[in-house]
């Protein structure tokens, strides 16, 4: 293993360990559906980064971090999208055990897909990490498309990883609240804390 793959790995991983919208998505969808719709619920987030990838490779995400009008368009929807998400989840009613049974035989995932892609691409931010992130550790002399594809895929990988490990962290956090009323603080919890990365996109500035 090169030095700059015994470098990016670790990095990279604490990337995506990091606590944000998604990821939280992943705990609350998880404790609410089931381990197995929350993980496939994320293949929104997967295509939504895939795109993020393709654009930072193609030298097109340049032209959205340096247009200040796109940037922002990206921003606002973003963060009302996750204002609106906080708020549904905030006025949830709680599911319960056998209703989480029910759902995890026969999932409607295409509302957790479109959830996580709206989020992931909402979020203006998230291509500063194959931008500004991913170039850190390529090697110059060798192909340049081919080193990137590999840390794009070694990134996906990893964010299937993180995926996993919050969804069956949220899978037993939806065990243990074995309630309505926990639940439904659970719920508001996840609501606040979603909310505020949603009024923490909102007040954002582009990367100077």
């Amino acid at each position: 293993m090169s030095i700059a793959w015994a470098l990016f790995i670790p990095s990279c991983f604490a990337l995506n360990m990091a606590p944000g919208p998604n990821n939280l998505l992943s705990v609350n969808n998880a404790a609410r559906f089931g381990f197995t719709a929350a993980c496939l619920g994320t293949i929104g987030r997967l295509v939504a980064f895939a795109g993020m990838l393709g654009l930072a490779g193609s030298g097109l995400a340049l032209v959205l971090l340096t247009s200040a009008w796109l940037f922002t368009a990206i921003k606002l929807v973003g963060a009302i999208y996750l204002i609106w998400i906080a708020i549904r989840l905030w006025i949830a009613t709680p599911v319960t055990e056998p209703t989480i049974s029910r759902l995890a035989t026969k999932p409607d995932l295409w509302p957790l897909i479109r959830q996580e892609f709206c989020v992931a691409a909402g979020n203006p931010k998230a291509i500063l990490i194959f931008t500004a992130f991913l170039p850190q550790f390529i090697v110059t002399g060798e192909p340049l498309g081919h080193q990137f594809m590999q840390l794009g895929a070694a990134f996906l990988l990893m964010e299937c990883i993180a995926i996993a490990l919050y969804a069956f962290a949220g899978m037993r956090l939806g065990r243990l609240l074995a309630g309505a009323r926990a639940k439904r603080l659970f719920n508001r919890g996840c609501a606040a804390l979603l909310g505020s990365a949603g009024l923490g996109l909102l007040l954002s500035r582009r990367p100077a």
